[in-house]
């Protein structure tokens, strides 16, 4: 195997989780995004050999589910919806500012930036709303989303927090944000802790409660 010590080993933790090895592919899926940032041929060969299936198997998942990426998305991957609710509430004028801000059309990527057209994420009532490395922003502004890029390329933040997004970045909410986030994603995957795909976020301002 090419992957880390420390990888195999969270890797052979996880499919001990599970009573059928297989049912372990998309916990594995995310670990090797972690691995190699998104998944390579060489880490779905990975995740079939750990599970005792075959690599086509485990392709056929990784290309049916949207967050699993075959192909590079950069550092933060901007995913921005426009399913019904955002569109009305302007989500295409916001999209095309990110686009602008970063010179990175939809459905493209740079090193550092990768931008997407998202099916419904679930905040309707934050419309227009947006993920980032699959963290939430609600109420997303075309002038907040030009700072938004902005903030991730000068900043270059090791961690993104949904918590932190929302109060620099965000406005209207769905709801009212109560419990508070300390968890953050690492990489252009979700942010789970027991698949090491994320971090504590210890410099996360105090969660938004809009503008």
């Amino acid at each position: 195997m090419s992957w880390s010590a420390e990888t195999i080993k969270r890797a052979h933790d996880i499919v001990a989780r599970y009573p059928e090895p297989r049912s372990a592919v998309m916990p594995l899926l995310y670990l090797a995004m972690r691995q190699d940032g998104y998944l390579t041929a060489d880490g779905m060969k990975q995740v079939a050999d750990l599970v005792g299936i075959t690599p086509a198997q485990v392709q056929s998942v990784a290309t049916f589910y949207v967050m699993f990426k075959t192909e590079p998305k950069g550092k933060y991957l901007i995913s921005m919806c426009t399913s019904i609710s955002c569109y009305l509430m302007g989500a295409d004028d916001v999209l095309h500012a990110i686009e602008e801000a970063s010179g990175v059309p939809a459905g493209e990527a740079d090193d550092e930036i990768g931008v997407e057209h998202a099916e419904c994420i679930g905040a309707c009532g934050g419309a227009p709303a947006c993920l980032v490395n699959y963290e939430l922003i609600e109420g997303l502004t075309v002038e907040k989303a030009k700072e938004l890029v902005r903030w991730l390329r000068d900043g270059k933040p090791e961690t993104i927090n949904g918590d932190e997004l929302q109060t620099l970045f965000g406005s209207v909410t769905s709801f009212d944000w109560a419990i508070k986030e300390d968890n953050a994603a690492i990489g252009p995957y979700p942010a789970f802790p027991v698949f090491g795909t994320a971090a504590q976020n210890t410099d996360a301002l105090e969660p938004g409660r809009g503008a």
